[in-house]
């Protein structure tokens, strides 16, 4: 199952992403398209023969976990700037993308960074599991890497979750609050998962698909989101016709 969560998360993701082309190219809306490419992007480098191959190219000492957990935290930003903009969370955006929100991304991605930097080069190993066997040191610094990894996510997930939740309560379309719902379940699912890596060792199995979960869920609350304002259009369209009829 854990092999095959991957692959449902790359089919929703790219077909988000291709169904999105005709309106990029008409110019409308084209943030969205990018969000669900780098959720591709993502997807891609998180399945095992994708991965491998890429980091090969790189040198074969896992730059690509660390190229996937910062297009992670672009992904995790475009939507959070996304959601906090159409759902009116002004506070929620202000701790996303202003300047507190600017200050936590600089602190973990150079946080991520750095402790990688710090481990000893070790053979890539998908989701950066066997990094940690290869030296002491890099056991010691695992668990602050996956904290800088998980962390920025978790703080943006929670600083989201008062206003989805809120959608889901408010008299909106039922899409609109389909997909806040969705995507507060995303939020949960990625604080959970940072919680996992602190968890006791038999719990780790769960772990890949708590994350997978929380990309899906993202991914398909926007979705939602979105087809909510595509049949929003229709029905202006249809108005307009009619009253020029």
């Amino acid at each position: 199952m854990s092999e095959i969560l991957p692959w449902i998360t790359l089919v929703v993701c790219a077909g988000a992403a291709l169904a999105r082309i005709p309106s990029t190219l008409r110019g409308v809306n084209p943030a969205l398209f990018y969000i669900f490419l780098l959720a591709t992007a993502a997807a891609v480098l998180s399945i095992g023969q994708f991965y491998v191959a890429i980091d090969g190219a790189l040198g074969g000492i896992n730059i690509a976990h660390v190229l996937l957990r910062l297009v992670v935290f672009a992904t995790i930003y475009l939507i959070a700037v996304r959601v906090t903009k159409g759902f009116g969370a002004p506070d929620a955006h202000r701790m996303i993308a202003g300047r507190p929100g600017m200050v936590m991304l600089a602190v973990f991605s150079v946080a991520l960074v750095a402790i990688f930097l710090l481990m000893e080069p070790s053979a890539s190993s998908v989701r950066f599991r066997d990094a940690g066997a290869a030296s002491a040191r890099n056991a010691a610094l695992q668990p602050f890497y996956w904290a800088a990894a998980r962390g920025y996510l978790a703080y943006v997930s929670l600083a989201l979750l008062p206003a989805l939740l809120r959608s889901v309560r408010e008299h909106l379309p039922r899409l609109v609050r389909t997909g806040a719902a969705l995507m507060a379940a995303g939020a949960v699912a990625t604080v959970a998962g940072l919680c996992l890596e602190f968890a006791p060792p038999q719990l780790l199995p769960v772990a890949p698909a708590v994350n997978n979960g929380a990309v899906v869920f993202y991914t398909s609350g926007l979705v939602m989101v979105w087809l909510a304002r595509v049949n929003a259009g229709k029905h202006r369209s249809h108005g307009t016709s009619s009253t020029g009829g």
